[in-house]
């Protein structure tokens, strides 16, 4: 996949990860860009780790939910850090 391939593809999980996840997301198209990138590659690392199998460069539904997975993960580590920073 190209840059610009795997920037929408982060667009695209982080946006379906913040619906996802429960409470207010006041991040931006930028930040919700970057968690869906982080997400893909820890839930890119989690599927070699755990299932052996590797993201290949098309686009299927797996990678994706995966990447969402992992988005999920990375949104919920970031919820937690920011409410942890108030108290």
């Amino acid at each position: 996949m190209s840059l610009l391939a795997w920037v929408l593809f982060g667009l695209l999980a982080g946006a379906v990860a913040k619906l996802a996840t429960p409470g207010t997301h006041p991040q931006g198209c930028i930040v919700t860009t970057a968690v869906g990138i982080a997400g893909a590659v820890v839930g890119g690392f989690a599927g070699i780790v755990l299932f052996g199998e590797r993201v290949g460069w098309s686009f299927s539904l797996r990678p994706f939910l995966v990447a969402v997975l992992g988005a999920i993960v990375v949104l919920l580590l970031l919820q937690a850090l920011e409410g942890r920073r108030r108290h």
